[in-house]
């Protein structure tokens, strides 16, 4: 009879580490397959940390996504913001590609060994030498001119010929210019500094600051209705706001001036939106197909 109980309690025992086991495969099959989809979904799925306005690519990115079906997650932040998060994160930043407005803060990524090179025969057929980085591993995407905009009422445009005429005190109280924490200001400076020393570009700023007094805005286009509409007789912004003001106002009295294009001069400055693919990113090929 005791034979025959502890056989009975054997089985039993063996039962419930079958029922046990059972349960158990059924709950692993049951989470696998709740995995397997996040996992495919992070496979196909590229982060962009960028520093452009969201409205200005989203539209590409999401034709992107309805071609190729890799959806993706953008972080929208400051340039100067994202390129600190970025080496503050290191390898394990989520960060796939990188998107700015600025090709200094391009090259501060670059130099901080962030970027991996383009290494695509497109980047050597459609991006000259001098709008990407030397090592290809980050290229420009579209370019802008800062430019002298004038009311075409109130000044000639043989008046103005160097971006430093703006600080002539002939145009006290009379032009008007982009705040200290624009970016399209201190790349602009930036360039002047690296062309004409610290002693000429300190002054240049001492008198673009005397000349504009109170007329200091937060936006480009701001700077360009006041000029249309005889606020100011001129300002500095990027060449497509004043575009886009004629577009919708063509009668509008507002013209450029392509600066420093005389014997000698420094040039027009011009800036670049760019992109770069992160080094440690496990998804290569699919940010490059985006590039």
């Amino acid at each position: 009879m005791r034979m025959v109980l502890q056989r009975s309690s054997r089985i039993t025992a063996l039962a419930h580490q079958r029922r046990a086991l059972g349960i158990s495969a059924t709950c692993f099959l049951m989470l696998f397959w709740l995995v397997m989809p996040a996992i495919t979904s992070a496979a196909d799925t590229l982060t962009i940390y960028s520093g452009r306005a969201e409205r200005l690519i989203k539209p590409v990115l999401d034709a992107f996504t309805a071609k190729t079906g890799i959806h993706i997650e953008l972080l929208s932040s400051g340039t100067t913001e994202l390129v600190n998060r970025m080496k503050a994160e290191g390898d394990r930043s989520p960060a796939d590609l990188f998107i700015t407005n600025d090709a200094g803060s391009l090259e501060q990524a670059r130099t901080a060994g962030l970027f991996r090179p383009l290494n695509m025969r497109e980047v050597e057929r459609a991006i000259p030498p001098q709008f990407r980085a030397a090592d290809n591993s980050w290229i420009g995407l579209s370019g802008r001119f800062w430019v002298v905009v004038y009311n075409t009422t109130l000044v000639k445009p043989d008046q103005i010929k160097s971006l430093v005429d703006l600080a002539d005190p002939t145009w006290k109280d009379k032009i008007a210019i982009p705040n200290a924490g624009s970016e399209y200001l201190q790349a602009g400076v930036s360039v002047i500094r690296a062309s004409l020393g610290d002693d000429h570009t300190k002054k240049f700023l001492e008198g673009l600051r005397d000349n504009a007094g109170t007329q200091v805005y937060q936006k480009s286009s701001q700077i360009v209705d006041a000029v249309a509409k005889g606020q100011v007789t001129m300002g500095i912004v990027n060449h497509y706001y004043v575009y886009r003001h004629l577009a919708t106002q063509p009668a509008a009295p507002l013209a450029v001036v392509m600066p420093d294009q005389q014997e000698g001069g420094m040039g027009a400055i011009m800036n670049v939106a760019g992109i770069g693919i992160l080094k440690h990113t496990p998804h290569v090929e699919n940010a490059k197909l985006l590039v």
